[in-house]
């Protein structure tokens, strides 16, 4: 840990050195919820999100908060260790040629649905509301990458196996799960006269309420989505690479999610725990830690930290946000460092600075940050890199 804040209602446990002063408020506001347990525990990659810094980790008793989830329910990453050794630079061309043509980037869908099967079951009990409108749309969209810093990645490891790599959400689905309840939170407020600020972003649902209870079972099919949209692209993902490589050996999916709420055993309490952008990790746990498109990723192990919730870093964590990055970045400079370590990359334009390499904190130094919250098994170098 960095440091320990103790002037709100709960400490701030921060393994952030350089958190932004806003991200900062946003966690003493969290430590001054009604519903507020033990600490508030800020990552090592934490900046500032809608409600809750991303990176963030809060534990509530009896309520449930959607923008400490936040939009994107489920998003996470999968890794699959392969049998090659090495990649040639003309087959990572063949490869990222395929992706691009294979799997829909940013904004687009499917053609056609989906089968049904594929879809995550639906939970059995009274109709959810968002899903009931949705699930013939999200059919469309599972299998697809999506965009902000969403990526396919072909990688080489320090334990001499190549890497694939997938990180992608809920897509749509999540958005319209996650708006819909904030806005019913915030009616909700409304109605109580919550001492919640409206400016605070942070209205709650009461566990013992049909729309807590529905908001958790509509959370969860997200995540069982999120998961399965990561699936069927890595599958595809192995395809392509067993065609341009010939390749056949493709280990089982490592695979962990980092927006959701869970309830969990904490500090001899069962709360219902908050990772925004944040992975847990338990004692021996494996998770997964990405840079960005020009710097390294790691497959790491929990330690089990307490103090952290169980928890670890999502990524890098964002120094500029997007649109500040686009007008501070120099697009050539950007592109000059990521063709020295001649990764095959996604920065085709200026408007893409959003995702280069300056808009993101020190990979290595966020790691350092948490040392007693994991050690490192493998780290992963960026061969090739898709991006929405």
């Amino acid at each position: 840990m960095q440091q320990c804040v103790t002037t709100e209602k709960i400490p701030l446990c921060l393994w952030s050195d350089d958190l932004d002063p806003e991200a900062l408020a946003q966690a003493r506001n969290l430590a001054n919820l009604p519903c507020a347990f033990h600490h508030v525990a800020l990552m090592a990659d934490a900046h500032v999100g809608y409600g809750m810094p991303i990176g963030g980790v809060f534990a509530t008793v009896d309520a449930v908060i959607p923008n400490a989830v936040g939009v994107d329910i489920g998003c996470g990453m999968q890794a699959v260790q392969t049998g090659l050794a090495r990649v040639a630079p003309a087959a990572c061309k063949k490869i990222v040629t395929q992706l691009r043509k294979s799997i829909p980037l940013g904004f687009q869908h499917h053609k056609i649905p989906q089968q049904q099967a594929s879809m995550p079951r639906i939970p059995a009990g009274p109709d959810l509301p968002v899903l009931v409108s949705e699930f013939e749309r999200a059919r469309y969209q599972l299998g697809t990458l999506g965009g902000g810093n969403h990526f396919l990645e072909l990688q080489q490891g320090s334990d001499n196996h190549v890497y694939l790599m997938v990180h992608s959400g809920s897509r749509n689905l999540g958005y319209q799960v996650a708006t819909y309840y904030n806005k019913a939170a915030s009616r909700l407020a409304g109605e109580q006269q919550e001492m919640i600020p409206k400016s605070w972003q942070l209205a709650l649902l009461p566990l013992c309420s049909d729309l807590g209870q529905h908001y958790l079972a509509e959370m969860e099919y997200c995540v069982a989505f999120a998961w399965a949209n990561r699936r069927m692209m890595m599958q595809i993902f192995q395809e392509i690479v067993t065609d341009v490589t010939g390749c056949d050996q493709f280990h089982a999916p490592l695979d962990v999610a980092h927006n959701y709420a869970a309830l969990e055993k904490h500090f001899g309490s069962h709360v219902w725990v908050h990772r925004k952008g944040a992975t847990r990790a338990g004692a021996d746990e494996l998770g997964i830690i990405p840079g960005s498109q020009g710097s390294s990723s790691f497959i790491v192990r929990g330690l089990g930290n307490p103090q952290s919730f169980c928890s670890c870093s999502h990524g890098a964590g964002r120094v500029l946000g997007r649109k500040e990055a686009r007008r501070k970045l120099d697009f050539k400079t950007e592109v000059a460092r990521l063709n020295s370590r001649k990764i095959l990359h996604s920065l085709r334009r200026q408007s893409d600075l959003d995702e280069a390499p300056g808009a993101y904190k020190d990979i290595g130094q966020v790691i350092d940050n948490q040392r007693d919250l994991i050690t490192v098994v493998t780290r992963l170098e960026p061969l090739a890199v898709v991006k929405g």
